[in-house]
C-alpha cells in the first residue's frame, strides 16, 4: 500500500531553508538627527546645573528649603498682636504723662462739710499737696495729713483738672458734754473729744458726769451707744446721762422727766419708742414723770 503523504518537489531556481536553521527576526527603527535629542549624559549635566544655579539663588542657610506661603489666619493674628502692642504702649505713655505730668499739678483746693474745724485748719493741713499731681493724691493720703483734726472722721477727694482738688470732710458727731472738775468736753460715741467749749450752757447736749476714767470705761462706752442712737431733736432735749450699770443706763430731760433706758441693746428700736412717746400730748393735770422704754415692746409711762 503506497504512503499517503505527497512528495514534495524543489521548484528550480528556489532555494529551501535548511530544517533546522533558526527564523530570521525583522526589526525596525527611527533614528533621531544626530545633535537634536541630547545624550543621557547631557541630561544629567542640565539637571546638575540648574540645580547648582537655585542653590546659589537661595539665600544663605536655608539648605534648599522651599517657601510656602505664610496661613492667612497666622498673619492676621500677628498683625493684631502688633496692633495691641501699639495701642498698650501708647496708652502707658498716656498714663505716664498724667501721672507726672506738672499740668494737672494742684493748685487750688476747695474744702467743704466742716462745722467743728475751720477751713482754714483744714488748708493748712492740706498745703503738702501743693504741687503734686491731681492723680497722685488718694483719699488715704489726704486722710493721713488730716489725722491730727480729730474731729475729722473721714474724707473723700474728687479732682477738678486742671489743678483743682475738692475736699469733702465727714466730721465726728458729738453726743454728750463730759464734765470733769470746772471742765466740759464735747465728746462723741466713742468718747474721742472733739472741743473743749467755752459756754457748756450754750451746747444742747446731755452732761455726762465724769469722764471714762471716772465712771468706767465700761459704763462710759453703754452711755455714749445710748445718746449715739439718739436723733437729734430728742437729744437737744436731755439734760444729762448717767450708768450704775450697763444694764441701766438712765437719761434726765430738760422739764425733769426721767427715762429708764436699760442696756445698750436694741437701741434703735428704744430711740424709735422714745421718740414717739415724747410726742404725745400730755396731760397738766397728771404729767408724766418717767419713760421706760427698757422693754421696747411694751413701753410704760408713769
Amino acid at each position: 500500500m503506497g504512503s499517503p503523504r505527497r512528495p514534495t518537489y524543489a521548484s528550480p531556481g528556489r532555494r529551501q531553508p535548511p530544517a533546522h536553521a533558526e527564523p530570521e527576526v525583522i526589526s525596525a527603527s527611527k533614528s533621531a538627527p544626530e545633535g537634536d535629542t541630547p545624550s543621557l549624559q547631557g541630561r544629567k549635566d542640565a539637571k546638575d546645573a540648574d540645580r547648582k544655579r537655585s542653590v546659589d539663588k537661595a539665600p544663605a542657610g536655608t539648605d534648599n528649603v522651599l517657601a510656602f506661603p505664610e496661613p492667612p489666619g497666622k498673619r492676621r493674628k500677628r498683625n493684631f498682636l502688633v496692633a495691641l502692642g501699639t495701642v498698650l504702649a501708647l496708652v502707658c505713655a498716656l498714663l505716664a504723662a498724667a501721672i507726672f505730668s506738672p499740668v494737672l499739678a494742684v493748685g487750688t483746693v476747695w474744702v467743704s462739710g466742716t462745722r467743728l474745724v475751720t477751713q482754714d485748719q483744714v488748708q493748712a493741713a492740706l498745703e503738702p499737696l501743693k504741687g503734686t499731681p491731681l492723680p497722685q493724691i488718694s483719699d488715704e493720703e489726704v486722710s493721713r495729713l488730716l489725722a491730727p483734726l480729730v474731729q475729722i472722721k473721714s474724707v473723700s477727694t474728687q479732682a477738678r483738672p486742671p489743678s483743682g482738688l475738692v475736699v469733702q470732710v465727714l466730721e465726728r458727731v458729738p453726743v454728750a458734754l463730759v464734765k470733769q472738775g470746772e471742765q466740759y468736753q464735747l465728746v462723741d460715741v466713742d468718747g474721742v473729744v472733739l472741743a473743749s467749749p467755752a459756754d457748756p450752757a450754750a451746747i444742747a447736749l446731755p452732761v455726762i458726769d465724769g469722764g471714762a476714767g471716772t465712771i468706767g470705761k465700761d459704763l462710759f462706752q453703754a452711755t455714749a451707744a445710748v445718746l449715739g442712737a439718739l436723733p437729734l431733736d430728742v437729744l437737744s432735749k436731755l439734760s444729762n446721762a448717767s450708768a450704775q450699770s450697763v444694764d441701766a443706763v438712765e437719761l434726765k430731760l430738760v422739764d425733769g422727766q426721767t427715762v429708764i433706758w436699760g442696756n445698750a441693746g436694741e437701741k434703735e428700736l428704744k430711740a424709735k419708742v422714745l421718740e414717739a412717746l415724747l410726742k404725745v400730748p400730755t396731760d397738766p393735770k397728771n404729767p408724766v414723770r418717767v419713760y421706760d422704754v427698757s422693754a421696747p415692746r411694751h413701753p410704760v409711762t408713769r
